[in-house]
């Protein structure tokens, strides 16, 4: 690392940053090692222990190193788990007896852990509306949030809407919906999945979405806004799935007619 020759124009904590960051993208700091720690630092650069802090944070921000309270600051893990495109709901995988997102895991080697935060009667928000064909000025869809973490990380969050006039009463109404989850419940209905469409974009998380998914400032999130299609090319579920950026990579593997 460069401890000397500084330019006056830039800042000690982002001439910090910079080496660190260097130091990384080189592999001289691995996935996993630890960094020095803010005396270390400070030392060596001759600057006061918040400098380093901030030049720390600076790494942060940028996804790089993560801090472990009592442990100290480590470089990141670039591993991401992928959410596969059109494979996802293949009823092939039904057999499996997994849900989607606990195959996906399953596959790249990760423990997955699914909690129902809420399940409730609500006003959809009008994207939802629009997409499920509801009315967006009444309660007219049955909303569950689940939470998912890979490895006990928090890598989404999943909000799910059905029509509150299909919901009520059945399973989709509990944590636990039984075999096959609500795809299961949804076929019972008479909605078969044929047919479905990903709208994909990025954007900053919302305070509560940035405490759920514990984001690093500077984070953003990948929005999916997913909509099933039945065997009639009617819409009859509509899910939001909100990735966490630095955690999370879409894989869309499709067929081309």
């Amino acid at each position: 690392m460069t401890t000397a020759g500084a330019s006056p124009q830039r800042p000690a904590s982002r001439r910090i940053a910079e080496d660190l960051r260097s130091t990384i993208e080189s592999g001289d700091l691995a996935p996993g090692d630890k960094l020095p720690s803010e005396r270390v630092l400070a030392d060596r650069y001759g600057t006061a222990r918040n400098t380093a802090r901030e030049a720390i944070r600076m790494l942060a921000e940028q996804g790089l190193v993560t801090a472990q309270h009592g442990r100290g600051v480590f470089v990141r893990e670039p591993k991401r788990l992928f959410r596969m495109g059109g494979d996802r709901y293949s009823r092939k995988h039904r057999e499996t007896g997994l849900t989607p997102f606990r195959l996906e895991a399953q596959r790249q080697g990760k423990a997955a852990r699914i909690d129902v935060a809420r399940i409730a009667r609500e006003v959809p928000p009008a994207d939802v509306a629009e997409r499920l064909r509801v009315a967006a000025d009444e309660p007219s869809v049955l909303c569950r949030e689940s939470h998912y973490f890979a490895d006990d990380e928090p890598v989404q969050i999943v909000s799910t809407c059905l029509r509150w006039d299909e919901a009520e009463g059945t399973l989709l109404m509990q944590p636990k919906t039984g075999k096959d989850g609500i795809y299961g419940r949804l076929e019972e209905l008479g909605h078969v999945m044929k047919n479905i469409r990903d709208e994909v974009s990025a954007r900053m998380p919302t305070p509560e979405e940035a405490a759920v998914l514990e984001l690093p400032p500077g984070v953003p999130v990948l929005e999916v806004l997913h909509t099933s299609f039945d065997q009639d090319g009617a819409p009859f579920e509509v899910s939001r799935f909100v990735h966490r950026a630095d955690r999370t990579g879409l894989l869309y593997d499709l067929p081309v007619d």
